[in-house]
């Protein structure tokens, strides 16, 4: 009987643990809980929309809804990206909303224990605002994409 409660303090359906998925900006690894993750797509470039951030990079029409699409890099500062056809949009639902972020690749799906989860280092760097969390998996730093944050202060909000 031990041994079952021991699996099941790991089993993601228990509360103790949470699924990632994992994707790169650079060599940076960075991830959201599964249970947002809506869709993953192939880049296929998105309509601009007037007057917004540099990096809301347009909205794309998905079976009927619109979809802002966030540029993942120039959000951390980073620069504007450069898609190419191995670019992918993960499509994740914020509250009622839908968002579309554009990343390099999607590289893995994690199972995290939640006490792994470490609060992101003070700093005055853009990083620290726009995640909610770190933790270490296969000795790479993951950092936990905070949504509400990334999506704030852009005209796309209604």
């Amino acid at each position: 009987m031990q041994a079952f409660e021991t699996r099941e303090e790991h089993d993601p359906a228990s509360g103790n643990s949470m699924q990632l998925i994992a994707f790169l900006i650079g060599e940076q690894v960075y991830g959201v809980e599964i249970t947002t993750v809506r869709e993953i797509r192939a880049w296929n470039g998105a309509t601009p929309l007037p007057n917004t951030q540099e990096y809301v990079r347009g909205v794309i029409n998905l079976r009927g809804t619109i979809v802002p699409i966030f540029d993942l890099r120039a959000r951390f500062g980073d620069g504007v990206t450069s898609p190419t056809k191995n670019h992918v949009v993960v499509v994740m639902s914020v509250g009622e909303k839908w968002v579309g972020i554009l990343v390099d690749a999607v590289s893995d799906i994690l199972s995290v224990s939640k006490s792994e989860v470490h609060p992101v280092p003070e700093g005055d760097n853009l990083d620290s605002e726009l995640l909610n969390g770190i933790v270490t998996h296969d000795n790479k730093m993951v950092g936990l994409i905070d949504l509400d944050a990334i999506v704030a202060g852009t005209k796309t909000e209604s």
